[in-house]
């Protein structure tokens, strides 16, 4: 007995002691990242954007927008090192120019300001753009970590026509760092808050597909994000990220503006 009690406090000595050094080797990969990032200079972001896409361009954009977002639920300062890492990756060259198309949208969406408050460690924070308050955008900033959640998945779920297969929403918020297979900081249980949570508050449906082996399952919006959602404010915001007419966006734009909403044309074109 004896025996087992110290081999049982060995380990979790030992666990405790493997937790540490990966956090202590997550800051230092951080770190490094940040030593070893040079800031490119005009002409280098001219000659990358040369190279990409305006779709790649704005996707990028709008996956940096959301990520901070996300993060300023619970008012924690975004890392450059953070940002190039995880989310700019292969994009670093146009990192200024990803930067500056953020900022002007958190400014002209949010009536939010960007702001770098360490400039030696280059970390950023959002704040209340209170010298043009009439520049507030027609889009709230979540005001808790669940509803930025939310706003999330009901954004791609406008976006695709109303209704998606689970493994798109598991892939989009994969890309914000929300590992949906991991236990969340702040969210914990990611697919059972957004699977039985946001179902049980009436904001998604969650269907599984007839006939599919294995089992699969579809989500679309729930009659409270009907009634309480503005499609046409979540549409202005997507095209925002995208510097794009939301008129653009044809069927979007026909919900958004009309009488349907994409849970209703969702689940009326089930029913036929």
């Amino acid at each position: 007995m004896a025996q087992r009690k110290r081999l049982s406090q060995h380990n979790n000595t030992q666990t405790a002691s493997q937790l540490k050094r990966r956090s202590s080797s997550s800051l230092t990969q951080d770190e490094d990242e940040e030593a070893t990032f040079t800031q490119p200079s005009t002409s280098q972001v001219q000659r990358g954007l040369e190279k990409l896409s305006q779709a790649q361009v704005d996707q990028k954009t709008a996956e940096v927008v959301q990520y901070f977002l996300m993060k300023d639920q619970k008012k924690v300062p975004v890392r450059r090192a953070e940002l190039v890492k995880y989310m700019v990756k292969d994009y670093r060259t146009i990192y200024p120019e990803i930067i500056k198309r953020a900022a002007r949208t958190f400014e002209q969406v949010f009536g939010l300001k960007l702001v770098e408050i360490d400039p030696k460690q280059h970390m950023y924070i959002l704040v209340n753009n209170l010298e043009t308050p009439a520049r507030a955008g027609p889009v709230e900033c979540p005001t808790n970590p669940k509803t930025g959640l939310l706003f999330v998945v009901l954004s791609v779920i406008f976006m695709k026509g109303g209704i998606v297969k689970e493994n798109l929403i598991w892939h989009t918020l994969k890309k914000l760092r929300v590992d949906p297979g991991q236990k969340h900081e702040e969210f914990g249980d990611v697919k059972k808050v957004v699977t039985d949570e946001f179902v049980r508050q009436k904001y998604l449906e969650y269907l599984r597909i007839p006939h599919t082996e294995p089992v699969e399952y579809e989500i679309r919006w729930g009659p409270r994000a009907d009634l309480e959602v503005s499609k046409a404010k979540i549409l202005e915001f997507i095209g925002q990220l995208h510097e794009q007419d939301p008129r653009s966006w044809t069927q979007q734009y026909r919900e958004a503006h009309g009488t349907q909403t994409p849970g209703q044309a969702s689940r009326s074109s089930s029913q036929r």
